[in-house]
């Protein structure tokens, strides 16, 4: 049976800002938390450490205001980060390839700096490829629809389930322990099958690329390029195939975008009417790879959609008649 380790950590950063980070760790682990969940999510055991800075020696004020926790206390009670995440892979039992353990976590920002900090201490990332997750801060925003674009906040969550809060928020224990009591109370079973992909890692080649369905959209994730362009104009990226029939679509909104990070399209399938695509374009390291997810949609959606395309040749046009009155002028 599955079992469940929930994760949450608190880190710090450089106290004299971006400029002075150090480009390999932006973000120092300076508190490890977790709690083990059994496959009918009682908790079965729980972990903590503190660790012991190497990259920052002063505490970032904005940290500070939020975790209490001084450099002090880090140098006093802290433990040298490899240690810390050798014991913790001890508690999570990797070794047992036969207990399944799910992890955890309340957003989608953990995992990605957990790696980061395991990769600039050199710890073999032990892992599985690829490695998917529970994002309880997304699984939640789906159980309980607000209509509100951004998450809400694990302390707001907790409030709205009426879960009583004896231990303050802010400390990688007793966030993970809160973010297993709203996985007991929120009826987990009804949105168990959403379950997140980590992009830390992603595919090295065509043959590691990933393909998810879930119940109302589909998810692709693509190789690395070279160029943003490359992997906006590499044809498997860019093809629109309907989530529900696997049937190649025409499109009737050709691929475009407002932002130059999400670009869109809508395709119309015989069988199952309007389907949208959308690619998100992500870094890692010096090369480019996509994200693309398909979804069946309404009228609605379709006309929303085109309307933002029209808006976009019209922006488009006018940029283009800018630059060349601008090449007239300095001829």
């Amino acid at each position: 049976m599955d079992s469940y380790i929930v994760l949450d950590l608190e880190w710090n950063q450089s106290p004299n800002g971006r400029e002075y980070s150090n480009k390999d760790l932006p973000f120092e682990i300076i508190e490890i938390g977790a709690i083990k969940l059994d496959s009918n999510l009682h908790v079965v055991d729980e972990f903590h450490r503190v660790i012991k800075p190497t990259v920052y020696k002063k505490m970032h004020f904005k940290v500070h205001e939020v975790v209490q926790i001084g450099i002090g206390e880090l140098k006093k009670k802290g433990v040298p980060f490899v240690e810390a995440i050798h014991d913790f892979f001890d508690f999570c039992e990797m070794n047992d390839i036969e207990k399944k353990k799910i992890l955890c976590t309340w957003g989608n920002l953990d995992l990605v700096e957990l790696q980061r900090n395991m990769k600039f201490y050199e710890v073999e990332n032990v892992f599985e490829y690829p490695l998917f997750y529970y994002d309880v801060q997304k699984l939640f925003n789906i159980r309980y629809p607000n209509g509100e674009q951004d998450r809400i906040p694990l302390e707001r969550a907790v409030n709205m389930l009426k879960i009583e809060t004896k231990r303050p928020f802010h400390h990688a224990l007793e966030d993970a322990l809160y973010t297993a009591k709203i996985m007991q109370k929120m009826d987990f079973d009804s949105v168990r099958e959403y379950y997140s992909l980590d992009y830390y890692r992603v595919p090295r080649n065509s043959e590691e690329e990933i393909y998810l369905h879930f119940s109302g959209y589909s998810k692709f994730v693509s190789t690395l390029f070279p160029t943003k362009e490359d992997a906006i104009a590499d044809k498997h990226n860019s093809d629109l195939i309907c989530d529900r029939c696997n049937r190649m679509l025409k499109k009737k909104v050709r691929w475009f975008s407002t932002n130059q990070r999400n670009y869109y399209c809508i395709g119309l399938c015989p069988e199952h009417g309007y389907v949208r695509g959308k690619i998100r374009v992500r870094k890692n390291g010096e090369e480019y790879y996509v994200i693309k997810t398909t979804k069946v949609v309404d009228t609605a959606i379709y006309e929303e959609v085109k309307e933002k395309y029209e808006e976009s040749k019209k922006k488009k046009l006018i940029r283009n008649k800018k630059k060349h009155l601008n090449d007239l002028g300095e001829m």
